[in-house]
């Protein structure tokens, strides 16, 4: 199957590197143009350096402005928003009843508002031209919760109500909108919580990286471009008849049906 996205533009979050900085680059591989959101210009340049410096866009998603500082600089530099990738940091490793409350209203803010507020303000483009994809990159823990991500397991799953009922919406207009769910994907990411989790057991990074790898059936974490590949096909006009599912992206380490 060949995926051709030349003449769609691609908005994509936290594309300094990961998962985010995979999938633009996917998404370039196929043909669309790629606008790339991050918290540090000299990050994004130096992950995607053949963006134009224009479609490189600095925003941090914890001020109050970054959804329309976002829309309005893709809008410019693209010309409109035909994919949106949703995609944020993770927030540090905590307990449930280690949370403030101030900790709460933060995280939710950066996590799910600005998310909101930034599909809110690019979805009437989609409707008029009556074609789009929405894709937000979740966690594992949305599915079966993971120790000591409090925060993340909590405010990622009401991503999926939000975006489950987004689908039905939008579906009559030619807009799909999906989630995609990454297991052990080998990322800085992982690697930091990698480290935490070390640190609070007394093992090395190494040892708890064997575990991890134990318990997933393929035997390995997986690689960014293997899970931008399940992105891009998402993106594409093949993927017209799926939304509102959740895709994972796990080498099988989620056992639940």
């Amino acid at each position: 199957m060949h995926i051709d996205l030349t003449g769609k533009r691609a908005l994509v979050l936290g594309a300094s590197g990961g998962l985010g900085g995979a999938i633009a680059t996917g998404l370039k591989e196929a043909g669309a143009s790629v606008a790339i959101v991050g918290r540090a210009a000299e990050r994004l340049q130096a992950a995607l350096p053949d963006v134009p410096p224009m479609a490189r866009i600095v925003a941090d998603l914890s001020t109050p402005d970054a959804a329309e500082t976002i829309a309005s600089h893709a809008i410019e530099a693209l010309g409109g928003v035909d994919i949106l990738i949703n995609n944020t940091g993770g927030p540090p490793p905590s307990l449930a009843l280690d949370v403030s409350a101030e900790v709460w209203r933060d995280q939710f803010d950066t996590m799910v508002l600005s998310l909101i507020k930034l599909t809110q303000r690019l979805t009437p483009g989609m409707l008029e031209r009556k074609w789009g994809r929405i894709l937000t990159i979740v966690s594992s823990g949305v599915q079966a919760p993971i120790p000591n991500l409090a925060v993340s397991n909590t405010l990622r799953s009401a991503l999926v109500g939000w975006s489950k009922t987004l689908a039905a919406e939008l579906a009559p207009n030619g807009i799909t909108v999906n989630l995609i769910v990454p297991g052990r994907i080998a990322t800085s990411r992982v690697a930091s919580l990698d480290a935490a989790a070390a640190q609070r057991s007394g093992r090395s990074a190494e040892e708890v990286e064997a575990a991890s790898r134990a318990a997933i059936p393929v035997g390995r974490y997986g690689r960014p471009e293997e899970f931008a590949s399940v992105a891009v096909f998402l993106a594409s006009p093949q993927a017209s008849y799926v939304t509102g599912t959740s895709v994972r992206v796990d080498g099988g380490f989620i056992r639940g049906i």
